[in-house]
């Protein structure tokens, strides 16, 4: 069973940069849709990037233009890179797979990316924290 794991939250100055990764032990993510959630406190889980099989991929619109989603070239590894970072993007940070055969390879880049349906995705990371605070 395909099980995620993020890495690279952590504490950051306004103005930083950090880099999370999302990858999943004995499995290959090249063949999936991955996105990047984020759960702001007090707030609800909300998309932030999602990139398909194929590598499209689109970008919430809070964080176009600072954040980038690639993907490794063994396809192993999903990242998220945020730059410019602001207050308001301090949140817990969660990647998630769609299946292979799933509609979300095509919703992925069509739709709003902070409206995807969490219920699209079949497998889930357990976060990593992402602080952004002078």
């Amino acid at each position: 069973q395909l099980q995620l794991v993020e890495s690279g939250g952590g504490l950051v100055q306004p103005g930083g940069s950090l880099r999370l990764s999302c990858g999943a032990s004995g499995f290959t993510l090249g063949r999936n849709a991955i996105a990047w959630f984020r759960k702001p406190p007090g707030k609800e889980r909300e998309g932030v990037a999602c990139m398909n099989a194929g590598g499209g991929f689109k970008l919430a619109d809070s964080v176009k233009g600072r954040f980038t989603i690639s993907r490794d070239d063994d396809l192993r590894t999903v990242y998220l890179q945020m730059n410019n970072l602001r207050p308001e993007d301090t949140a817990v940070y969660y990647c998630a797979a769609a299946s292979p055969h799933s509609h979300v390879q095509a919703s992925c880049v069509a739709t709003p990316v902070i409206s995807l349906p969490e219920g699209d995705f079949y497998s889930w990371g357990q976060g990593t924290q992402v602080t952004v605070s002078s």
